[in-house]
């Protein structure tokens, strides 16, 4: 997009609700290309990973990140830019009820998350599914019309069930494919017939919503030897990651967040079934049998390093994970599988806030009662707290921030000094930070200008 994109053509919608989610420390799930300041290296990165999933391979990821770093921005900016550029996206957050492996349906729970917030460009919140079979269709229907054939022949329906079936037998040999490909044939079947109680019964199958396989037959009127469950379900994304590409989309693109409630598992041998999960994703889609399929898994360095109940307490993900001897904090390697997030630096918080003010001064139509130098302050006296130069995050500084922009809004007798002298107890005559950002640098407000 432009470089200084006009902010009065955000639509409206999505800039008010990009500043709720911000002012509530909650990342956005639209508009987060509006803030993206800084990690340009960790984008570009991950950018690179979409262009090997265009290219059929399988990549996988690991954003580890403290507590409000901007692990969760970073995975749905990546999210918004991978449905721009054709893929279909899937993500899901873990929870004591969502798990990679679990008894009890906590597994499959994860894959139904994964397919219900399945997205595409036109379809960018969700349930893309019955879209995205419908849009297979009409593209093989396209096909046929091109070599000639009537779409009200009978040749043209026995061309087009053959097509479907021919297209769907590249799947049949790998696990679950030969259920999962009938299942997609009997709900094009339906499509064409307008069987809507048919399409439903394939679409949930699809979703892995049946509990037993007799349940499945009575809905389906034909038997299958598998359902998708706490065991299998994650060969059905790999299924699902094959078919996008027959579909006519770049690849699949699977965002699993708050990993960190692996680590919170306290049952050992639940703990490490989790971790045997990851192990056999990370060996599939590094070793080329996840085609056209790329996983980002996001979780805190507790869930990554803690060598009790973390990843690295799993020998097998450590030695596979761990930084090399060679690695230190002066050079950094984004093409290893971990990328470990970085505080901001204070000219990228400064571009940050100056952001922030342009898109809050767009959405009320009018500009905040807030100079440049009073934004200098407030992020000398944010950074001036104890541990604040090496722990402050964008999600703490930007709901503080949010509050300030709020109370000049509602309260026009009061002034920013005011505000922050009552939360901070601080006057201007207090020690600056050793680091200052200095508003005059013109590469402040390059970054505050970024790129869509």
């Amino acid at each position: 997009m432009n470089h200084t994109a006009d902010l009065q053509k955000i639509p409206k919608r999505v800039l008010n609700s990009l500043l709720i989610s911000v002012s509530a420390g909650v990342v956005p799930r639209i508009g987060a290309p509006y803030i993206a300041i800084g990690r340009t290296d960790e984008i570009g990165a991950l950018l690179s990973d979409l262009e090997q999933v265009n290219e059929g391979c399988g990549t996988m990821r690991f954003i580890v990140g403290r507590y409000g770093s901007g692990k969760s921005f970073l995975m749905q900016l990546i999210r918004g830019y991978a449905l721009e550029r054709n893929f279909i996206t899937a993500d899901a957050d873990l929870s004591p009820e969502r798990r990679l492996y679990g008894a009890s349906g906590s597994g499959v729970a994860t894959y139904r998350e994964l397919i219900k917030n399945m997205a595409s460009k036109t379809s960018p919140d969700g349930g893309a599914l019955p879209k995205m079979i419908a849009r297979w269709i009409d593209v093989l229907k396209t096909e046929l019309m091109v070599e000639g054939l009537n779409p009200e022949s009978e040749r043209f329906t026995a061309r087009l069930n053959a097509l479907v079936a021919e297209k769907l037998r590249e799947v049949e040999f790998m696990v679950g494919g030969f259920d999962f490909s009938r299942v997609i044939a009997e709900y094009y079947r339906a499509f064409a017939e307008e069987n809507d109680e048919k399409r439903s019964a394939c679409l949930r199958w699809l979703r892995g919503e049946f509990a037993t396989k007799t349940e499945a037959r009575n809905a389906l009127g034909f038997s299958v030897s598998v359902i998708i469950d706490d065991e299998n379900w994650y060969d059905f994304i790999k299924l699902w990651a094959i078919l996008v590409r027959f579909i006519g989309y770049r690849g699949l693109i699977v965002f699993i967040d708050e990993c960190v409630n692996l680590y919170k598992i306290n049952h050992r041998v639940s703990r490490e079934n989790n971790y045997e999960k990851i192990l056999s994703m990370f060996n599939d889609t590094l070793q080329g049998r996840a085609p056209g399929l790329g996983l980002l898994l996001g979780g805190t360095p507790q869930f990554m390093d803690d060598p009790r109940r973390g990843l690295f307490s799993y020998e097998a993900l450590r030695s596979r994970l761990c930084d090399s001897r060679f690695a230190s904090e002066e050079y950094r390697n984004l093409i290893g599988p971990v990328i470990r997030l970085k505080r901001l630096t204070d000219d990228e918080l400064f571009a940050l806030i100056s952001r922030i003010t342009k898109l809050y001064a767009a959405n009320y139509g009018k500009e905040p009662r807030i100079s440049e130098a009073e934004m200098v302050r407030f992020l000398e006296l944010s950074l001036a707290r104890a541990g604040a130069d090496s722990m402050i995050t964008p999600r703490e500084m930007l709901r503080d921030y949010m509050t300030v922009l709020n109370i000049l809004m509602q309260n026009e007798t009061v002034t920013f000094e005011e505000i922050v002298a009552s939360a901070f107890g601080a006057s201007r005559g207090e020690a600056q930070p050793q680091d200052q950002p200095d508003p005059t640098k013109k590469a402040v407000f390059e970054a505050a200008d970024i790129e869509f």
